[in-house]
């Protein structure tokens, strides 16, 4: 196959983000109107557009970088073949996103004349919704006033809307008189010959009265920390935090290595800075910055070998948004935890419940199965304590509303009539379909979300055993056997070897191919007899596309390599994955799975993994696979795949409360070694070097805090062993 380097994703844009801000330009830093580019504060852009020019001539940018995720620098010369040269004098453009947006104009003249430059800076607002930008399609409409300050230099743009409370505040620094008309201010700079002139330009947006400031011209987090307020205080201490707190990885595989990086390095920059949960993530940019409930709790969670503090902030975060009352508009009930929280003008509006919007049935499973994990991994049982009233709140809820019928099993089904359809892990409107592709009608009983359950079932029970409460534990995992029995007889199809997909509403299995045993496998519901052909089917040839596992087979009538959830193939569901094959020790395929994974993140530039790849083959007339067309880069779950596959490959189980660290590595011939830094179990830090010797096995060795490193195969793969063993 050719060498493929350096793809991207939406290839013509930048994307800088501080909480819940952000700045989208063109690859050389400009806002140029077109749609998706802007600044955009609380889901709302509020600058669409900004045309520089010096003299009436705009710069040409020759070089542009993004620095530490929230900022981003520019050079421009500023002639383009004209009498005022490049080699007379550059432009510099810095811009530092944080609740509000400063820009930072440098003009330096290298002439051997004094120079008078006139700068003009057009700008122009629209306060769309995120998701009208991304589209290009407008809802929501609204005139905007235009008002000049000349003693504070300040241009302010209202939207003449009496339902929505929201203006934008321009404002210029400088030492030199300001001029405005027609939607555009300039001035004139004098330089000396070397000298140089700078003016800034402080975007802050105004929503319901509250002014939100600019950052300060930082590039480091720890300063903007210190000088920011509110949010963006939050968020950069967030940011700061993680970016010292993370583990690192190194290997003598480049790609494995760089990939661990850009990871960690996007899971620091993601925080949304929201008070009950500072380090928990936004999902993803450009569309998902905001709060995602499974989202956020499944990339925390995929991420703990790195470190465990976005879970806790996550946890703290979803604990404060479960649902009160039922509220059919957000698909609301007592005990739901939230699924999507934005703040654009559809939303606040009423045009589309996702204000605050609960419809999603993997959530409230996700929040005890992820309480648990992060116990094990840090021994907490204070946040045990202060959590387990949300613990019971969800179980009531999966108790009293997630069971529609009665019957044991979870389904879901939507009662708003602008939310969506289906509710589980794959919840795009079309990606449930029966075995000749016809879109499958709610309610529908996905078999991952039994999964879920039945792990949340068992880690609720560990749950209540730590705080003391033995009798509900004991209930709980009685609850947890009775499901997994139960669950193997409906939906397990021995001609296909493999589990339905769902059971629709006739309570028939959904014969279609897909990705959700793997998820299976990563609950432990499956019986480890039967784990080795679930893994063989997921590995097939139609199932496994060489890069990753496709969400839907491409035997199947409905499968489109370039669909949402009918045949893309998703980051975050390798390394769920991934951790559901080390589960059950089925390590030729996670070697598989997992060296796809990082050959696709090697094509991608800085190894960033996207939301989700194409599900094109991996062979000589496909040099790569492709990425689904809308897919948000960074998102977190793609940068914590990395994290879960070197888990898996590591198949680490921490127990904290017992300062042990149980390992079983099985690391392939494509990565022969492996050393962690700084990995946390408990309140005690513990380094990892692991090598794969000649003869094929693999060896650990741990220094550090005194944590006994133990080698030890989980429970579920000695018993595949056993089985394999036997056949």
């Amino acid at each position: 196959m050719p060498t493929v380097r350096g793809v991207r994703v939406r290839p013509d844009l930048l994307y800088l983000a501080s909480g819940w801000s952000a700045l989208v330009t063109d690859v050389r830093g400009r806002i140029t109107g077109a749609d998706p580019q802007g600044f955009y504060a609380r889901n709302t852009r509020v600058l669409r557009a900004e045309r520089l020019t010096i003299d009436g001539r705009e710069p040409v940018p020759f070089s542009t970088a993004t620095v530490q995720g929230h900022a981003q620098v520019s050079y421009a010369e500023l002639g383009d073949g004209e009498p005022l040269s490049s080699r007379a004098a550059y432009l510099t453009v810095e811009r530092f996103v944080g609740a509000g947006l400063r820009t930072r104009l440098t003009v330096t003249s290298y002439a051997d004349a004094p120079l008078t430059l006139r700068l003009g800076i057009g700008l122009t607002a629209d306060f769309a919704d995120t998701a009208e930008a991304e589209t290009g399609h407008r809802v929501q409409h609204g005139e905007v006033g235009t008002v000049w300050d000349a003693d504070r230099r300040e241009l302010r743009l209202t939207y003449l809307r009496n339902d929505l409370n929201r203006a934008v505040a321009v404002r210029l620094v400088t030492d030199v008189p300001v001029r405005y008309a027609a939607g555009a201010v300039d001035c004139d700079l004098r330089l000396a010959p070397g000298g140089r002139g700078q003016v800034e330009i402080l975007v802050e947006p105004v929503f319901d009265g509250e002014r939100l400031p600019a950052p300060p011209a930082t590039f480091a987090d720890r300063d903007t920390a210190a000088r920011a307020d509110g949010a963006d205080s939050r968020a950069a201490a967030a940011r700061a935090r993680l970016a010292g707190e993370f583990a690192r990885l190194s290997s003598s595989n480049v790609d494995v290595t760089a990939a661990w990086r850009c990871a960690v390095d996007d899971l620091a920059v993601l925080p949304l800075g929201e008070p009950a949960g500072p380090a928990a993530p936004m999902a993803g940019l450009p569309l998902y910055q905001e709060i995602f409930g499974r989202d956020t709790m499944t990339a925390s969670w995929q991420a703990l070998l790195a470190g465990p503090t976005p879970l806790a902030d996550s946890l703290r975060l979803i604990a404060e948004h479960v649902g009160r009352r039922v509220d059919d508009w957000h698909d609301e009930e007592p005990g739901k935890p939230l699924h999507e929280a934005r703040q654009g003008p559809l939303s606040v509006l009423g045009i589309d419940p996702f204000r605050a919007y609960y419809g999603d049935w993997s959530t409230g499973p996700d929040f005890l199965v992820f309480l648990g994990q992060y116990y094990a991994w840090t021994g907490d049982r204070d946040l045990l304590r202060e959590l387990l009233p949300t613990a019971r709140r969800v179980l009531d809820w999966l108790d009293r509303y997630a069971d529609l019928d009665g019957d044991g099993f979870l389904e879901y089904h939507r009662r708003s009539r602008a939310g969506l359809k289906n509710q589980g892990w794959k919840d795009s409107d079309t990606a449930i379909v029966d075995e000749y592709g016809q879109v499958v009608a709610n309610p529908i009983a996905s078999s991952e979300l039994q999964g879920y359950w039945y792990a949340a079932l068992r880690h609720a029970a560990g749950v209540f055993a730590a705080t003391g409460h033995p009798g509900v534990a004991a209930r709980l995992h009685t609850r947890a056997a009775r499901l997994a029995r139960r669950f193997h007889d409906a939906y397990w199809l021995p001609e296909l070897g493999c589990y339905a997909m769902a059971l629709g509403p006739d309570g028939r299995p959904v014969r279609s191919v897909n990705s959700n045993d793997g998820h299976l496998l990563a609950t432990g519901i499956v019986p480890p007899r039967h784990a080795r052909s679930v893994a063989d089917r997921l590995l097939a040839p139609d199932m496994f596309s060489g890069w990753g596992v496709r969400t839907l087979s491409a035997a199947h009538p409905a499968y489109n390599p370039f669909s949402y959830h009918r045949g893309s193939v998703w980051p975050v569901e390798a390394g769920t994955i991934g951790l559901g094959l080390a589960r059950y020790g089925c390590w030729e395929h996670l070697h598989r799975l997992a060296e796809g994974m990082f050959a696709a993140a090697a094509l991608f530039a800085e190894h960033r993994l996207p939301e989700a790849l194409g599900g094109l083959p991996r062979d000589a007339e496909h040099p790569h696979p492709g990425i689904y067309p809308n897919s948000c880069s960074p998102q977190a779950w793609s940068a914590s795949a990395v994290v879960a596959l070197v888990h898996a490959l590591l198949a680490l189980r921490p127990v904290a409360s017992l300062r042990t660290l149980l390992v079983d590595p099985h690391l392939p011939e494509w990565l022969p070694d492996l050393a962690l830094e700084g990995v946390r179990v408990g309140d005690r830090t513990v380094d990892l070097t692991v090598r794969r010797r000649s003869d094929g096995r693999t060896t650990v060795r741990a220094t550090g805090d005194r944590i006994a490193v133990i080698r030890r195969p989980t429970r579920r793969a000695a018993a595949t062993g056993r089985r394999r063993g036997r056949s």
